[in-house]
């Protein structure tokens, strides 16, 4: 019996998939490395309400019947803006404390989910004349490999270049900020500006993959990556290796489980980080024993 994987990726219809599997790579790549961010820092639910604020995002491009790639333009803009606002109103500020990061994050995930959600309901009642259609609800949660384009993929691509130069360019202060964040302020850091430029990045990385794994999913590639990979090690050079290959594992792997499964790609992706998270465990079980 010939895999389905092998027959799409080799056959006829080749030219729809490819361009979401290499876009899985670079995003792989890019959330590889904002995940040992995430993971030393706890900002887990930082992706979560930077991805659903992307829901925001697609109701005003619905709204004002932008189609194609200004959705994703429009998505990009709210999601890095509600990034910028929680690191600010999270950001303590001298002697005055900002809001709770938890509370930030909640208050901007609910704005942005119940504002998409009602602009997509008036768009769906109020439709403008040769707009295209809305996107359903099930690409926005779940994502669709077949919507990743060549388009899409170079974008992957650029963002993902971006996002790793940006890295590689600020890791010194950006490593020290997530380490200790106090020490780093003691030292003359600008915690702030870290602070902005790390959810400026991860909502970068949220806009391009959810386009593959879909709003919902988009944060397991920002956590369990580096979750996993700090389970395994302590070194930093070891860990930013092993975060590379859990995320490239998990995006391969499941968009493999996805071609052969005929299963959403996103939820696919987000069972083989888990899998690969659990497996982490086993060392620890094995020695406490």
């Amino acid at each position: 019996m010939t895999l389905r994987t092998v027959e799409y990726l080799t056959g006829e219809s080749a030219a729809l998939f490819w361009p979401g599997v290499i876009a899985g790579a670079a995003i792989a790549l890019q959330c590889a490395l904002l995940s040992v961010l995430v993971a030393l820092r706890r900002l887990a639910f930082v992706g979560q309400g930077v991805s659903h604020a992307a829901l925001g995002g697609v109701g005003v491009a619905a709204l004002v019947g932008l189609t194609g790639p200004w959705v994703l333009a429009c998505a990009a803009v709210v999601c890095v803006a509600s990034a910028l606002g929680i690191g600010a109103v999270s950001q303590r500020r001298g002697d005055r404390e900002g809001e709770r990061e938890d509370a930030a994050i909640g208050v901007f995930l609910a704005a942005s989910m119940a504002a998409g959600a009602a602009m997509l309901a008036w768009r769906a009642q109020h439709p403008l004349e040769g707009a295209g259609p809305l996107p359903s609800w099930e690409s926005l949660l779940f994502g669709s490999i077949l919507s990743v384009g060549p388009g899409a993929m170079w974008a992957a691509i650029g963002v993902g270049a971006l996002v790793s130069g940006t890295l590689v360019l600020v890791r010194r202060p950006l490593l020290f900020w997530a380490f200790d964040e106090e020490a780093a302020r003691a030292f003359g850091g600008r915690g702030l500006a870290v602070r902005l430029l790390l959810m400026t990045l991860l909502a970068l990385a949220v806009v391009v993959t959810m386009r593959l794994s879909g709003v919902v999913l988009a944060s397991a590639l920002l956590v369990l990556p580096g979750a996993t990979a700090l389970r395994l090690s302590r070194r930093l050079g070891r860990v930013i290796a092993l975060s590379s290959a859990s995320a490239l594992v998990g995006v391969l792997g499941g968009l493999v489980v996805s071609f052969e499964s005929n299963l959403p790609a996103g939820a696919c992706i987000a069972l083989v980080l888990t899998g690969l998270y659990a497996l982490a465990w086993v060392p620890g079980m094995v020695g406490a024993r």
